[in-house]
């Protein structure tokens, strides 16, 4: 192909490029650049909730009357980030009272100090819909609508370079460096420039400890001149990002021998406590715990049932007061939307207790399990070592669900669940019955033939082969993938 098709592809690469649109998302700036921002656009500095309802917004919605009454499709999760790929359906009532819970977040109205439990069974979409705000938040900051603002300190004055500025490691707003005196001022004119039917713009906190500990040094260097500090502040675009950790972040429960609750709100870095003389000097803190990066965005806290009670303490404070405690410091102040998310009941399941080993239902576990799972494990797939193990079990918990339950058939089983609950096949990976799973299909290709041509069904005349036809698995339940018409699949059990 040679040098032409090393070309080719550049030019299919380069067609791509937006150098404008990448020029906006890495904008630099002073204080004063940004306070001209915010003037022209109060909502710059909207909290966490209000940019997350603007953001479902954003994608648009449709009205729509069924039996007598008025549901909103919110067009966000149909997922046309991803072409559909994490859809959801038939789950408009519950998603209208989500969003409706995080609208009375963005107005203040007592939600945005509560945790957005998503509950139901599993498959029932709980993780898809946090994925699909992740998602839909990424893209929207990185769009001129829903664009904020961070900042750093430049500790000389004549240095340039990435390594010169030393970023706020929680992304706060340069709204926080007013002074106290100043600030309802400040709001009260930012607030006087929203429409009579917008949000308040509130103050959401103030420094965190390494901003607060660098603002306060500079203040005595310059004698309490505050114009001569903010000289030292660079203000960036920021862009949320998951994969970044930037305002958008993920916690799972894993072996509580391994876990505490430091990968929530930070850790010393014992390196830098013998360059700086003190464990509590905030420039010898790790600010990366997970809800501190996932400042002015959201968090999703994965099975947030089972988290061991230790980390109850900080989800409170979080959650309620908007603060978290890091260790050797003060209560901090958090902007972030706290979002957390948990099988039929006749389904077989193999546990081990002080009794031994046997079989049970999902219902009878509950049953028995429910007011104390002390010494009760069950077979669990461990995703690291992709191995089959003895899991202890912290809690049973019982949903309601009324869609339809789906059975699937494979060679080695069979299992009812509701329509997306994943399910793992034979080389371990997983797939969902909604999905339409099969080994093999194939096709009846009729565009192909000329006008007038006669059409025989090999397949029909093929031993094992199943057309139309729907078969009932042992569990009773109807296939998760009947053929449908034009279609020719293997009739595996």
């Amino acid at each position: 192909m040679g040098v032409a098709g090393a070309d080719t592809l550049f030019s299919l690469i380069k067609q791509k490029q937006d150098l404008q649109s990448y020029r906006e998302r890495h904008w630099n700036g002073t204080v004063q650049d940004y306070m001209e921002i915010v003037l022209g656009s109060p909502r710059v500095a909207r909290n966490a909730c209000q940019r997350l309802y603007d953001m479902i917004l954003a994608y648009g919605f449709t009205e729509y009357t069924r039996h007598h009454e008025r549901y909103v499709h919110y067009r966000l999760f149909d997922d046309p980030i991803d072409h559909g790929r994490d859809a959801v359906f038939g789950l408009d009532a519950s998603l209208m009272r989500l969003v409706h819970n995080i609208k009375s977040a963005a107005f203040g109205y007592g939600t945005e100090k509560r945790i957005l439990l998503l509950h139901g069974p599993v498959g029932s979409s709980k993780s898809t819909i946090a994925r699909l705000l992740k998602k839909g938040l990424e893209l929207y900051s990185n769009t001129a609508e829903g664009a904020l603002y961070t900042y750093g300190w430049r500790s000389d004055l004549g240095a340039s370079g990435p390594e010169a500025v030393q970023w706020c490691p929680m992304h706060e707003d340069p709204l926080h460096l007013i002074p106290l005196e100043s600030q309802e001022a400040v709001y009260a004119e930012l607030n006087r420039r929203m429409g009579p039917k917008d949000y308040r713009i509130v103050h959401t906190g103030s420094l965190c400890p390494f901003c607060r500990k660098t603002y306060q040094d500079l203040m005595t260097a310059y004698d309490g001149d505050w114009e001569k500090v903010i000289r030292h502040v660079v203000v960036k675009r920021l862009v949320l990002s998951e994969k970044d950790r930037i305002g958008i972040g993920t916690f799972q429960p894993k072996d509580e021998k391994n876990q505490d609750s430091t990968e929530l709100t930070g850790d010393l870095n014992y390196r830098k406590i013998a360059e700086y003389g003190s464990d509590s000097d905030p420039r010898a803190f790790n600010f990366d715990g997970e809800l501190n990066i996932a400042n002015r965005g959201m968090i999703e806290f994965i099975e947030i049932l089972k988290l061991d009670v230790a980390f109850l303490y900080d989800l409170l404070g979080a959650s309620q007061e908007h603060k978290i405690k890091p260790k050797k410091f003060p209560q901090t102040d958090i902007d972030e939307v706290i979002c957390g998310h948990s099988v039929a009941g006749h389904e077989p399941i193999l546990f081990r207790s002080q009794e031994g080993i046997a079989w049970t239902t999902m219902e009878r576990l509950h049953e028995r399990f429910s007011p104390s799972c002390e010494g009760l494990e069950v077979l669990a797939h461990d995703l690291e070592t992709s191995a089959t193990r003895w899991t202890p079990v912290r809690s049973v918990i019982r949903h309601r669900f009324t869609g339809e339950m789906l059975t699937t058939d494979q060679k080695w089983g069979v299992v009812e669940t509701t329509p997306n609950h994943s399910i793992y096949d034979r080389s371990g990976a997983t797939f969902y019955p909604e999905e339409l799973h099969e080994v093999l299909a194939a096709r009846r290709i009729q565009s192909f033939a000329p006008v007038g041509a006669l059409f025989i069904d090999v397949a029909g005349a093929i031993p094992g082969f199943v057309t139309c036809e729907t078969r009932i698995a042992a569990g009773g339940g109807p296939m998760t993938r009947p053929s449908r018409p034009g279609w020719a699949r293997l009739g595996l059990p």
